[in-house]
C-alpha cells in the first residue's frame, strides 16, 4: 500500500525524464509482491481476516490509483477506469452481503485473471511502448481486454452470490 502514491507520483512526474521505468518496476514489483504474499499466505496455510483484507484493499488501491493517474497523464481511458473501479466498488459491497450472511468469497478464477490481466494492462499503459496494433497502441488493446475481463468478473460473482439480494444466502 505503501507504493501507491510513489508509483502514482512517478506516473504523474511524467515529463520525458524517464519516470515511466522507475514507475513500472516499482509497479510490477508491488503486484507481484501483492500476488505472491497471498500465495504463500494460502500455501503455507497462515490465512488470517486481517490479511485477507489488507491484501484485497492494497490490490483495489494500487490499481485504482495508478489508473487515476494514468488517466490524468493520458495513458488510460476515464471510461475503462471507471469500469474497473467501478467493479472494485461493487464487489466490495457483495462482499459485505455475503459476510451479512455468513459467506466467505473466496476468489474464482474470473477474479484472478481479471487482476492479473489488469496489472499487466495497467503496466504497459505506464510504460507506454511504442507497438501498434491496427489503429490501436497495445497498452489500449491491454486496457480494453482488462476491462472486459473485469466485467465478465462482475457478472460471475453477482450471479454465484445473487442469493445474497434476496436473503436466500447458498454459495453454489
Amino acid at each position: 500500500m505503501l507504493a501507491v502514491p510513489v508509483v502514482m507520483a512517478l506516473v504523474l512526474a511524467n515529463d520525458g525524464r524517464g519516470w515511466d521505468d522507475a514507475a513500472g518496476a516499482l509497479f510490477a514489483l508491488a503486484a507481484v509482491t501483492d500476488t505472491l504474499d497471498g500465495y504463500l499466505a494460502r500455501r503455507w496455510r497462515l490465512e488470517t481476516t486481517l490479511g485477507s483484507f489488507l491484501d484485497t484493499t492494497a490490490d483495489k488501491l494500487l490499481t485504482s490509483g495508478t489508473l487515476v493517474a494514468l488517466v490524468s497523464v493520458g495513458r488510460a481511458s476515464a471510461w475503462v477506469a471507471t469500469i474497473i473501479i467501478a467493479r472494485e466498488l461493487l464487489i466490495m459491497g457483495l462482499r459485505g452481503l455475503v459476510a451479512a450472511d455468513g459467506l466467505v468469497m473466496k476468489p474464482s478464477i474470473w477474479g484472478k485473471l481479471k487482476t492479473n490481466t489488469q496489472f499487466v494492462a495497467i503496466l504497459l499503459a505506464i510504460l507506454h511502448p511504442s507497438i501498434d496494433i491496427g489503429s490501436w497502441r497495445l497498452d489500449e488493446v491491454a486496457m480494453l481486454i482488462a476491462a472486459l475481463i473485469t466485467v465478465a468478473s462482475a457478472v460471475e460473482y453477482l450471479v454465484r452470490f445473487s442469493g445474497s439480494f434476496t436473503g436466500a444466502a447458498s454459495e453454489p
